[in-house]
């Protein structure tokens, strides 16, 4: 067994290399939420994972699937990273749902319904009007509690995550957002949502991305931390974990997948502008997976005693993923 603290991270989508996999490792991330769809489709996502098959035939000594919680502690007193796959939209099930159970037997364990925009099971939070969870979603909600996919509503609109979160007889998550009223941009969650989040059992993980942080790229470790104590007092502290959004290495050419994807042929330039079309400068407090050890430093600062920064730093993901990652019933 090792004796270093438990790090789980709730959502990255970097330009995976050997140097981030090192990086992960020697600053003792145990697990990480990897982004591996945007827009792909089901054929697209596959190859998708068949790279990451590769990268765990390589790099044996410093990352495995992770597809349990037991993975997780076998990374973690091991000295690896468990990898765990997410969707950030749909678009992998197609309009077929029997896709679901499909896509978490090849190891998928987060699921968004939604990315930004309309789909065919949920509302974007950049759309206008929110006519929340559709027929099919429901239908895919259900499928999804059974097999153990999670899901994640970090870029849904408003009904339509609180819809979810009615909907679900498991506790759902946002893997990576932070509150509106500490800061008011369009993926951030109102206290309506948190809360209906909280008293369901789901699960927050809090953004490094400065979009949607205070004062954006300027935004201090203390003021971060403060929002967290803020948002523990509303939510509980066993309700929220760290779910950074890091891009790392990434070129400012992925933004354009990330926000258009195929369905547009005009920039959308999201929470952005024109003038600054790709990546924002990240605070400087967290860089890259280096400094995840250092948020440790400002939850104390900010009034969490030791039981409450495990928790913040990597227990509460693991008892979640323990909870929620295999069939209804069934703990991981």
């Amino acid at each position: 067994m090792t004796d270093r603290p438990l790090i789980i991270d709730g959502c990255q989508y970097a330009n995976w290399s050997e140097k981030i996999f090192r990086q992960m490792a020697d600053s003792g991330v145990s697990a990480v939420h990897v982004t591996i769809c945007y827009h792909e489709d089901f054929r697209e996502t596959v190859e998708n994972m068949i790279d990451w098959n590769r990268w765990f035939e390589r790099w044996p000594d410093l990352i495995i699937p992770g597809r349990t919680a037991e993975d997780v502690r076998r990374a973690h007193d091991t000295g690896r990273t468990a990898i765990v796959f997410g969707f950030q939209n749909c678009a992998p099930i197609e309009d077929d749902i029997g896709l679901v159970e499909i896509c978490h037997q090849l190891g998928a364990r987060f699921m968004q319904l939604s990315y930004n925009n309309q789909s065919l099971l949920a509302t974007g939070c950049y759309e206008a009007e929110d006519p929340g969870i559709t027929r099919m979603g429901r239908q895919v909600i259900k499928e999804m509690n059974r097999v153990g996919l999670v899901v994640d509503m970090s870029h849904s609109a408003e009904r339509s995550t609180l819809e979810a979160i009615e909907i679900s007889e498991r506790p759902i998550a946002i893997t990576h957002a932070n509150p509106a009223a500490w800061h008011p941009a369009l993926r951030n969650k109102s206290d309506t949502v948190l809360t209906a989040l909280a008293e369901s059992g789901g699960m927050l993980g809090f953004s490094m991305y400065p979009h949607h942080l205070k004062g954006k790229s300027d935004c201090t470790l203390t003021e971060f931390c403060d929002m967290i104590a803020r948002t523990a007092d509303l939510m509980g502290v066993e309700r929220i974990g760290i779910g950074s959004d890091l891009c790392q290495d990434q070129p400012d050419s992925v933004v354009e997948w990330m926000r258009v994807g195929r369905w547009s042929k005009d920039i959308d330039y999201g929470e952005g502008s024109a003038s600054q079309a790709g990546f924002p400068p990240q605070p400087s407090w967290f860089n890259d997976n280096r400094d995840l050890p250092g948020l440790a430093d400002g939850l104390r600062g900010a009034g969490f005693g030791a039981e409450d920064v495990a928790r913040i730093m990597g227990g509460n993901w693991l008892a979640f993923f323990e909870r929620s990652f295999g069939p209804m019933g069934v703990r991981t």
